[in-house]
């Protein structure tokens, strides 16, 4: 077979990392790293001057990084879908700390942050001070209660 073979393992890991970097990391680097693995294969190849080492190493190195590294880097690499900001409002409960009426905004404590908030639905019943109320949206600054 040759060293031939060596060189297509290395131009072949050099193409899966350049497209892992054109799909912007879509695969999560295992196609980086499946590249790594081949072109690592084909340069202990052309170093022994052996295409079955290039063979052998490359398949080992591709084993391993599946075998023991794929599921740790996917940890590290999973985003966690929390709520931020004004998002993390929506669902809480919070205390009515100057009076909300139907066409009339008041302020509400939800954790320790006071925010300007409006009753959903101008017909619902007033809130006074003290009364809990659930964050149903935002609109802006508002919280929208109910």
């Amino acid at each position: 077979m040759g060293n031939w073979a060596n060189w297509l393992l290395v131009i072949a890991g050099v193409l899966c990392a350049a497209a892992e970097l054109a799909l912007g990391a879509a695969t999560g680097f295992d196609l980086a790293l499946v590249g790594a693995s081949l072109a690592g294969g084909g340069a202990i190849g052309l170093l022994t001057a052996s295409w079955q080492a290039g063979l052998v190493s490359a398949g080992v190195f591709a084993l391993l990084y599946y075998a023991l590294f794929r599921g740790w880097l996917r940890t590290r690499l999973s985003l966690r879908n929390e709520r931020s900001n004004v998002d993390a409002v929506v669902g809480k409960t919070g205390v009515v700390t100057k009076r909300i009426a139907g066409h009339e905004a008041g302020i509400v404590k939800v954790g320790p942050e006071e925010w300007r908030a409006e009753l959903c639905g101008a017909e619902a019943a007033a809130r006074e001070v003290g009364a809990s109320v659930l964050v149903v949206s935002v609109e802006g600054v508002t919280l929208k209660v109910k």
